[in-house]
This record gives structure tokens, C-alpha cells and sequence, in this order.
């Protein structure tokens, strides 16, 4: 491998939501949902806000390991250039280099069933210290 990556993230497609697994550290396992839109509450995107956020460090090269439990399902935001297909039984890998603060919007792009489109995907980008706390916050 040509990158040392300070990160690596598991992600695994499950029908109809998405599973993260921070590798590097203990305990930071979590299931993401898309939120249900509410009109009433203007603050979100409907059909791509999730109610638990994948947070990586910017200027930092980040390891993404994908797979899925059930079907075929593709893992892609397209703003970073990503596109990465989740296959039962295989695991993808690929590099993520985010050199911006911001928040990055995706989703399954595959179809993989009847609610495909309901698998938004959402990468918080922050800088290291806010990282290193979002992490110790996580783990107490």
C-alpha cells in the first residue's frame, strides 16, 4: 500500500441502513438511519440526513473497509469522488483524503431493493482536536 492511513472505518450495508466500526478504537459501533422528514423541521435534507453522522479528521488519510450482510449495495458521496460497491462476503477497500471542514452528502447507489433509496450516507469533516474529543466523548 502506497498510503499509512491514520484511520480505518468499516462500513457495512445492511437493507435498508448502514453500520459504522471505527477499527482503531474500542467500542465506537453504530447503526445509521436516514431521519424521517418532518415538515415542521426545515433543518434537515429530506431523504439524506441521518440520525448518527460518520465524523473523520480533515488532512488526514482515512481507510474505508466496505462490505454488506445481505445484498449488493454501493457506497458513494459524490462531492469526495467515492464510489465503492459493498458485496456479501467481500470486503472493498478504499482511501479517503477530505481537505475541507464541511458535511458530505451520499447514498446508496445501487439498487438494492425496494427501499434503496433510503440509505443516505453523511461524513462530517473536522479538524483533528475536535476529532481526538468527538472520540473520547464517544467512548465515556
Amino acid at each position: 500500500e502506497l498510503n499509512n492511513p491514520l484511520i480505518t472505518l468499516k462500513s457495512i450495508g445492511h437493507q435498508w441502513y448502514w453500520s459504522y466500526e471505527y477499527s482503531d478504537f474500542n467500542n465506537i459501533e453504530f447503526d445509521s438511519y436516514m431521519i424521517q422528514y418532518d415538515n415542521s423541521e426545515m433543518k434537515n435534507f429530506r431523504l439524506l440526513d441521518v440520525d448518527n453522522r460518520i465524523v473523520l479528521p480533515m488532512n488526514n488519510q482515512i481507510r474505508i473497509m466496505i462490505t454488506a450482510t445481505d445484498v449488493i449495495h454501493s457506497w458513494t458521496i459524490p462531492s469526495l469522488g467515492v464510489k465503492i460497491d459493498a458485496n456479501p462476503g467481500r470486503l472493498n477497500q478504499g482511501n479517503l483524503y477530505i481537505n475541507r471542514p464541511g458535511i458530505f452528502y451520499g447514498q446508496c447507489s445501487e439498487i438494492c431493493g425496494s427501499n434503496h433509496s433510503f440509505m443516505p450516507i453523511v461524513i462530517e469533516s473536522i479538524s483533528i482536536k475536535n476529532f481526538i474529543n468527538w472520540i473520547n466523548n464517544y467512548s465515556s
